[in-house]
């Protein structure tokens, strides 16, 4: 598969995108009906540690009514409707996978947001956007799907303002991974290439960001990752009513890979701040 918007596909966590529709209905949300977004904070934020992240970037950024923030891979849209809806700005929502975009766009519109947070599809590095166009940039797991780093952080300095800040949260290569390990990435995670801290610190460097801070959260990641794989665990009977044991197996698949993963002490993880130069 040459083309990455379906190579991804092979991530387990991205399959069956209806499940947050069989969710809301579970809860007794009608088809089409408002939301609030708080209706969908425990199936639209598909990074680690859910809206407290996010928060996370509103406080090290200081988003606030006035701010344009642009959200790089933004999957179902939970996090740009938690920004749009907890601090009034404006944000531009860039996800790859024709699935994810089209229920964001959708749930967004359910939650009357739309007028805040503008859903677009396509591949950030080719993707037409307007340069120097915003206030912030914000990303959470997605990066470590993009193997060149030195493209895409000089593709995310042109697109903010020269007082523009950075929120990445990503992978890194905390220790030398084992051939095993690599191979579990590249085919269950879709992650072919990580930096170690210090390439991640030079590749920022190169394309003229300051202040760079980065900050160590594996040991916060391999407890969430083993706390979810155990709840999802508990949930198995519920869980597959609702979706089916296809459904479960690939999900449980891919929260058992990730535990493996942070486990074996090799791969970590980053939180990373940054201004433009």
């Amino acid at each position: 598969m040459s083309n990455p918007a379906d190579a991804i596909k092979t991530m387990k966590l991205y399959s069956d995108v209806e499940r947050v529709d069989r969710e809301l209905r579970a809860l007794g949300k009608k088809p089409h009906a408002p939301l609030a977004v708080e209706d969908l904070a425990a199936f639209d934020q598909l990074h680690y540690g859910g809206t407290g992240a996010v928060d996370e970037a509103v406080g090290r950024l200081g988003i606030d009514s006035s701010t344009r923030v642009i959200d790089i891979g933004s999957g179902l849209g939970g996090p740009a409707r938690h920004l749009a809806s907890s601090t009034g700005c404006r944000v531009t929502a860039v996800e790859l996978q024709r699935e994810l975009h089209t229920s964001a766009s959708r749930l967004t519109l359910r939650c009357g947001l739309n007028h805040r947070v503008e859903h677009v599809h396509g591949d950030f590095l080719k993707t037409i956007l307007p340069v120097a166009g915003f206030d912030a940039l914000v990303s959470w797991l997605t990066f470590l799907h993009i193997p060149d780093k030195s493209a895409l952080l000089e593709r995310c300095r042109s697109v903010i303002r020269d007082t523009g800040r950075i929120y990445i949260e990503d992978f890194f290569e905390r220790g030398r991974l084992t051939d095993a390990e690599r191979k579990s990435l590249e085919k269950d995670v879709y992650c072919s290439a990580l930096p170690t801290a210090d390439e991640y610190r030079q590749a920022l460097e190169q394309a003229d960001f300051k202040d760079i801070e980065l900050i160590e959260m594996s040991d916060d990641w391999r407890a969430f990752v083993t706390e979810r794989k155990q709840k999802f665990a508990a949930d198995r009977v519920r869980f597959v009513h609702l979706h089916g044991p296809a459904t479960f197996g690939k999900l449980d698949g891919f929260y058992r890979t990730m535990q493996t993963l942070f486990e074996g002490g090799n791969l970590g993880g980053l939180r990373i701040t940054a201004r433009a130069g």
